[in-house]
């Protein structure tokens, strides 16, 4: 309801009206007093305020013999507005700009990655091949919470792999509705849990949404209000999951929110030795993870590991789009290869 601004110019108008032709001038600033509540009177139809000037207004047109048609009295000319330092209101949930803003310099960013056997890539570029089965938090913090559930390759198979992925983008105020993503073997949607593609009807709303890159096989789904982006991919029967988070938000969870493997790793009774993993390479496997893995690093080494204890070369792809992943999240390139 704007009808402190309709009193404001009123009584600006009315201040210093002195002299001849104070009557007419009078009567002009009542009727653009008459003519600013009618404009507000749609969204001002239970203020009180309200009620009282458009009762006043009438009360003093008739005192001074005003008549309802002639000339209005020219509105008060606005102050210039501040100059802004590059922010504008709903910068508030471009997390780059709001950054910039507070800190004078560009966020941080740091990188996880889960896929094939499943193997972590951790925040602090620990590599971990995991034993888990059954559901795992891949991260829990105060914007994000994100569930991974593994499931043997095959009926009584040693090996595992993502089934299913939980993402929960938590409800922040100025910008997004709490959303839902969830993805599963042989269903990878391009939206919400509700069906929405974005992050609801509030002005900042466009702030997170998502976008099929390969209907079915990837999906990103970009949160600029917190600086991140997470990519979803399914290989033949697995999931892969990875994420590009600003440092403050890949920190910003408490005590209690201990479990997350893209902050610790696997547990330590859940880890598979490294030994392990060099003693079940073969050739075989080794030739064909080689034609797309030229670089012998953590990426080669798990994709080796996966195809020999599933026998599925469809592991070599997933290894694949994990690298090809952080090679797009990783801004120092140097800290793409992880060699153990």
């Amino acid at each position: 309801c704007k009808i402190l601004r309709c009193n404001s110019e009123y009584v600006a108008a009315t201040l210093n009206l002195r002299g001849a032709g104070r009557e007419a001038d009078y009567c002009s600033a009542l009727r653009s007093y008459s003519h600013c509540t009618r404009k507000a009177a749609r969204t001002c139809r239970g203020d009180l305020a309200y009620h009282s000037a458009v009762h006043g207004i009438e009360d003093l047109m008739i005192q001074n013999n005003c008549s309802r048609e002639g000339p209005t009295w020219p509105p008060r000319p606005r102050p210039p507005a501040p100059e802004r330092q590059g922010f504008q209101p709903l910068d508030i949930c471009d997390y780059e700009k709001r950054f910039l803003h507070r800190h004078g310099r560009p966020p941080g960013y740091q990188h996880c990655a889960a896929f094939g056997d499943p193997h972590i890539r951790t925040f602090h570029d620990d590599f971990h091949t995991c034993r888990v089965e059954g559901s795992w938090p891949l991260l829990d913090n105060d914007y994000l919470f994100v569930q991974a559930t593994s499931s043997p390759v095959v009926k009584g198979s040693n090996a595992t792999v993502t089934s299913k992925l939980t993402i929960i983008f938590k409800n922040m105020k100025e910008c997004i509705e709490q959303k839902v993503y969830r993805a599963e073997i042989g269903h990878l949607p391009a939206a919400f849990e509700d069906g929405s593609v974005n992050g609801g009807e509030r002005p900042g709303g466009g702030s997170l949404a998502i976008r099929e890159r390969s209907p079915g096989r990837h999906v990103e789904i970009r949160a600029t209000y917190i600086g991140t982006t997470i990519a979803v991919r399914q290989v033949g029967r697995q999931l892969s999951f990875s994420i590009r988070a600003a440092e403050e938000v890949a920190r910003a969870f408490t005590e209690e929110q201990d479990l997350q493997l893209c902050v610790a790793g696997c547990p330590r009774g859940q880890r598979i030795p490294r030994g392990e993993l060099r003693r079940g390479a073969a050739e075989a496997a080794r030739a064909l993870c080689k034609e797309l893995l030229p670089v012998e690093d953590a990426y080669f080494q798990s994709c080796v590991f996966d195809v020999v204890t599933s026998g599925d070369a469809n592991f070599t792809a997933a290894a694949l789009g994990a690298l090809e992943d952080a090679r797009l999240f990783l801004p120092d390139a140097e800290r793409l290869h992880i060699f153990q």
